[in-house]
């Protein structure tokens, strides 16, 4: 699950994902991005249809951008209907993290592979 304060980035990064799995068919990615108008901010009813969307049984990884994303997401997580699908967030960068997780997903990963290569993005290096 990806959770953004907007919209279009939320949508893109999960594009972007699902592309790089390659062959195969990706794991499900469900996005929460911006408010139900449209604008940018964060939507605690969008991340709960996010979790409902992405859930299968087997958890799911909240890759949040910053801020009040990540805050919406902890604030959900001390309702009963969100803690129950074992959502996790993952401490990682947004889009980095986001394709580690959903390349690991598509790949069979399970929670807590799906939740390490995430936060394994934080250490990528670029030189």
């Amino acid at each position: 699950m990806l959770v953004s304060h907007s919209r279009d980035v939320a949508a893109a990064t999960a594009a972007l994902a699902r592309a790089l799995v390659g062959t195969g068919d990706p794991a499900p990615v469900a996005t929460a991005g911006g408010l139900p108008d449209g604008s940018v901010g964060t939507s605690a009813e969008l991340v709960r249809q996010a979790v409902r969307t992405a859930d299968e049984g087997a958890g799911v990884v909240a890759v949040c951008d910053m801020g009040s994303a990540v805050l919406t997401v902890k604030a959900l997580l001390a309702e009963s209907g969100i803690s129950d699908a074992g959502v996790r967030i993952a401490d990682a960068p947004f889009v980095e993290g986001a394709v580690a997780a959903v390349v690991t997903a598509s790949a069979g990963g399970d929670l807590a592979a799906v939740l390490a290569a995430a936060d394994d993005a934080r250490t990528y290096r670029k030189i």
